[in-house]
């Protein structure tokens, strides 16, 4: 984890962009690695911690509808939490992460293991992706916050590659 969040900050600091983050199923697990960087102030912003879906209101303006529509782990509230991130933050680069790490919480359409996540770079582009994950609790939390993390770099590498 500290080999990719290394690399996260390493391709910030060289486009020059923050990273905020916004996470619910993850407890802050993402803003943990990456400050366990030494000189992550220079590339990482703040992290919002949004579990309950009050906080999303709140911290990261997600419509009450949304989620009442959609759910908390659905694309459209994390595509509102990482605008909601970039529009509450002084970060270019935004992600989000919310799903059902389980054992329970669970439905049939939305097993535990349903994690969605969302990057997004201010002014320019935002993308969501759904993962089914396996394992425990602190299974499904850890494969979280890497993908969070790769999420990340191949965003930027994909700026890179059409600068």
């Amino acid at each position: 984890m500290d080999i990719l969040a290394a690399q996260v900050g390493g391709q910030l600091k060289a486009h020059g962009l923050m990273l905020a983050t916004a996470e619910s199923c993850t407890g802050g697990g993402v803003a943990q690695a990456v400050t366990e960087i030494a000189g992550s102030s220079v590339w990482f912003e703040r992290g919002f911690i949004t579990y309950s879906n009050l906080a999303k209101q709140q911290m990261l303006g997600v419509s009450e509808t949304t989620l009442s529509q959609h759910g908390a782990a659905s694309e459209f509230t994390v595509r509102e939490m990482a605008s909601g991130a970039l529009q509450r933050s002084h970060a270019q680069v935004s992600l989000a992460v919310s799903g059902i790490a389980g054992p329970s919480g669970g439905t049939p359409d939305k097993p535990v293991g349903t994690v969605w996540f969302a990057w997004c770079i201010k002014d320019r582009m935002c993308v969501a992706r759904l993962h089914h994950l396996a394992g425990n609790r602190a299974e499904i939390r850890a494969q979280s916050v890497r993908i969070a993390l790769q999420g990340v770099l191949d965003l930027l590498n994909q700026i890179t590659e059409t600068a």
